[in-house]
């Protein structure tokens, strides 16, 4: 019995704190206001691409770019080392569009197949201070979407963090677990940044100022580390008066989701093994929630089967449930990925086991590629 009443007990402090997050934290995002401005930006924007042996996706979803509706951007291209058309693909739509500049960068010794070495040589060759970045598989959704994320810039925001979405395939479970987690960590860094603690963005949608990048030197600091070219940077440069957060539906962009498990296995492995150079304080608040669901789960499982206090089990079981029914909810509907949340407790279960996967395998070797 005294075994059953501190799990019951811990079981409380659990929910405590899964309750705090799901309804203070995730819910400073998820049951804001969305603010709309009609201001219009007259920032001219350099557009950045940073492409290795994408020439379909290229040949794809270029012209949903250079279709947008702004009056001053540019687009930079760059070739980072590809050995398959990427390279003339960009030549020939550079024949065409007067605003594209082709970055062409060749491996050189220190810096050997190094995506953020490339990123420094077009953030360096783009005409205009404003940059906005995405990738070579990704599309905006609408052609405002320039418009839309370059309006959050001020003179105190120079950092704006969008939303990149994943495609979505009908009856496709794995699709759908994609989307949850994309879902889950846009919850959580629109939130963090909207309590004045930015701590990531994705490179599938994300604009700052050049200044910012000088300021942090660049990606000296985590040159080394294959990937967090988007993330480690804006855990580097962002703070509470220098970050915007944009998620009107018109700035969406989307990409192609991984259609096998293993290859999404190995992204995700590729994009956790950079949280461990993040800064204390956002590790602590990001370990303190994912060891809080789990520990939500296996204390629910086990006081569930010992029936001990059942009624006070069930109802705490059913109030942290609701709160994040809500949370997610709400913040699904802004970020248009309703569908997930029918599946909710499954996907979540599934994304704990596989997360715990991908934190044993990084223990035993590292990811060190990006494509």
């Amino acid at each position: 019995m005294l075994i059953l009443e501190v799990l019951f007990y811990s079981f409380v402090a659990v929910v405590v704190v899964q309750v705090l997050y799901y309804a203070v934290l995730f819910g400073s995002f998820a049951f804001s206001k969305s603010i709309s401005t009609s201001a219009n930006s007259n920032h001219p924007i350099s557009v950045i691409i940073c492409a290795k042996n994408e020439a379909e996706n290229i040949k794809h979803f270029l012209l949903s770019i250079l279709n947008q509706t702004y009056p001053n951007f540019e687009v930079v291209l760059i070739n980072d080392s590809s050995h398959d058309d990427t390279l003339d693909i960009f030549e020939d739509f550079k024949s065409k569009h007067s605003n594209i500049k082709i970055v062409n960068v060749k491996n050189i010794e220190a810096f050997w197949g190094n995506k953020k070495y490339a990123l420094s040589l077009g953030i360096k060759a783009a005409t205009h201070n404003h940059l906005l970045f995405t990738d070579a598989d990704c599309q905006p959704v609408s052609n405002q979407w320039i418009a839309e994320m370059s309006k959050n810039f001020t003179n105190e925001d120079t950092i704006v963090l969008g939303y990149g979405a994943y495609n979505k395939i009908k009856k496709s479970f794995l699709n759908k677990l994609i989307r949850f987690e994309t879902l889950l960590t846009a919850t959580q860094y629109f939130s963090f940044a909207k309590v004045g603690i930015p701590f990531m963005g994705v490179g599938r949608n994300l604009a700052y100022h050049r200044d910012e990048f000088f300021k942090t030197n660049g990606f000296i600091n985590h040159m080394k580390i294959r990937s967090g070219d988007d993330d480690l940077f804006i855990n580097e440069a962002a703070n509470a008066k220098n970050t915007a957060i944009c998620y009107s539906k018109n700035s969406f962009t989307t990409s192609i989701p991984k259609s096998s498990l293993k290859d999404w296995f190995k992204q995700k492995r590729r994009h956790v093994s950079t949280a461990k150079h993040y800064k204390f304080k956002h590790q602590f608040l990001l370990a303190t929630f994912y060891i809080s669901q789990i520990l939500f789960w296996f204390l629910a499982i086990t006081l569930a089967i010992s029936t001990y206090l059942w009624p006070f089990v069930l109802g705490l079981i059913l109030l942290r449930f609701i709160i994040q029914f809500l949370t997610l909810g709400f913040s699904a509907n802004k970020l248009d990925e309703k569908d997930t949340i029918i599946l909710l407790p499954i996907l979540e279960i599934t994304l704990i086991v596989l997360q715990f996967s991908i934190f044993i395998a990084n223990k035993i070797s590292k990811p060190n590629y990006w494509k």
